[in-house]
């Protein structure tokens, strides 16, 4: 395959992207049409189940899009952390901050899993969290105990916050709720007292 024609697809598949993004953001998923996205992109129906297969399949491509950037936000507290131990805290509380952001509770938290169930995607995100474990406990920051067990409990009790933030009416209240119960999770999970 030519250069040209690569960037070509590639160009497709990130205007089709974007512009299901946009509308799923704004109209959610339910509201949306497979002309709106092309219509929007300047493309064809026929571009987008070339690339995509269908609506679902679009929907997918985009939470896979914003699953990666919510990773590397994560990413980036972690590796600008103080040490290990406060990055870990301050990534818990981030991810519970993004249930805030729009374009992530509408998208990733409200619509992915009812159209999508579940697909895998956050074992990307339970692998990364056991090697955060693993590192704890190395350092004796935690107690040692099966890692890939432990992050499947904290992934599973932040994935289930988040939800229950975004469907909620008054998301603010329940954020800070969801963060006063995440201090004492965290407080019980440490070694140190003053963590």
């Amino acid at each position: 395959m030519s250069r040209a024609r690569a960037e070509m697809i590639e160009d497709t598949r990130a205007r089709l992207i974007a512009s299901a993004r946009q509308a799923f953001a704004t109209q959610g998923y339910a509201n949306t049409s497979m002309d709106d996205f092309t219509a929007r992109a300047g493309l064809t129906r026929g571009a987008l189940y070339h690339h995509f297969g269908d609506k679902k399949g679009l929907l997918a491509a985009v939470v896979g899009q914003l699953d990666s950037e919510m990773d590397a936000r994560l990413q980036r507290i972690s590796d600008e952390a103080e040490d290990p131990w406060s990055g870990f805290c301050e990534r818990c509380r981030a991810y519970l901050r993004m249930a805030q952001d729009d374009e992530i509770q509408r998208i990733v938290l409200q619509d992915a899993p009812a159209v999508l169930g579940d697909t895998g995607a956050q074992q990307h995100c339970v692998e990364s969290l056991r090697q955060l474990l693993e590192a704890l406990m190395q350092a004796e920051a935690i107690p040692c105990v099966p890692s890939l067990a432990l992050a499947q409990l904290i992934n599973g009790s932040l994935v289930s916050t988040a939800l229950w933030i975004a469907r909620d009416e008054h998301p603010d209240e329940r954020l800070e709720q969801g963060l006063q119960g995440l201090e004492l999770l965290l407080r019980g999970l440490s070694l140190t007292p003053t963590a």
